[in-house]
């Protein structure tokens, strides 16, 4: 699919419901740091990995190279005008900070914007705060050289009701609190209602095999039962499309954040 292609596809779209993939994650564009490498060994081998959203998100400032943020204002700019949500399997902060404004976004897999107990007790998830942040990037400092204390990993302080840590709130805790994002569900859920029969464009980008069952299935089944839909899907590997789909959508084998920044 062409470019103008799409914009056209956008321009006379009513409705557009975009997901979001692993292709926003900062760690992404990290593959060839080694610094970020090697902390992700660290934190792997703590059992330490809900922190590496928040590790990720830390090289990529530190290095200047979030490019993320700027396809995603971009983004912003392209579906500005329009009725659209966001479903993203992306933990990127800056999602929220671009996209997150009038509940027109949820994010399943969590964020580092919040916090929870690593037993998972009940209860929703807290905001992380301006003191919680200091103290993740003082821990990053350190990280970033080759330094982990294990007693570092109650640096968001203990829980209120069990006394254990608390972790950030996202996909790779080892007890998950999904309450953080089922309002939001919700809140989506409706908006998916009022799509049927509605000129509706699906845009999945950089949506990998992770979690099938949040975005990539979902909007195949949606694009199969709303005749007035088109499935645009954009990535660099699992692009294609059901055979059911070929009339229906455009599978567009490159990376999606190119793909954005050259529209």
């Amino acid at each position: 699919m062409a470019p103008e292609e799409f914009k056209e596809q956008l321009t006379q779209a009513e409705m557009v419901l975009v997901g979001l993939g692993e292709e926003f994650d900062a760690s992404s564009q990290l593959n060839n740091v080694q610094e970020f490498i090697n902390g992700r060994k660290l934190l792997q081998n703590r059992n330490a990995l809900w922190l590496l959203p928040a590790w990720g998100e830390f090289c990529t400032e530190k290095l200047g190279i979030d490019t993320v943020k700027e396809i995603l204002e971009k983004l912003s700019d392209l579906l500005e005008g329009k009725n659209y949500f966001v479903v993203s399997v992306s933990t990127n902060s800056n999602i929220v900070t671009v996209l997150g404004e009038g509940k027109r976004l949820v994010m399943p897999c969590g964020s580092v914007l919040t916090k929870q107990c690593v037993s998972g007790c009940e209860g929703e998830p807290s905001p992380v705060t301006a003191d919680d942040r200091a103290l993740l990037t003082g821990f990053f400092e350190k990280l970033w050289y080759g330094s982990l204390a294990q007693d570092e990993l109650t640096l968001l302080g203990r829980c209120q009701q069990c006394g254990e840590p608390m972790v950030l709130n996202n996909v790779y805790a080892d007890r998950y609190n999904e309450k953080g994002y089922l309002e939001d569900w919700q809140i989506y859920t409706k908006w998916l209602q009022g799509t049927l029969n509605r000129r509706l464009l699906l845009l999945e980008l950089g949506v990998s095999m992770g979690f099938p069952s949040v975005v990539r299935h979902p909007f195949e089944r949606t694009a199969i039962y709303n005749q007035k839909a088109f499935l645009c899907r954009v990535n660099e590997k699992t692009y294609q499309l059901p055979a059911d789909l070929s009339s229906k959508g455009s599978g567009i084998s490159k990376n999606a954040i190119d793909w954005i920044s050259q529209l």
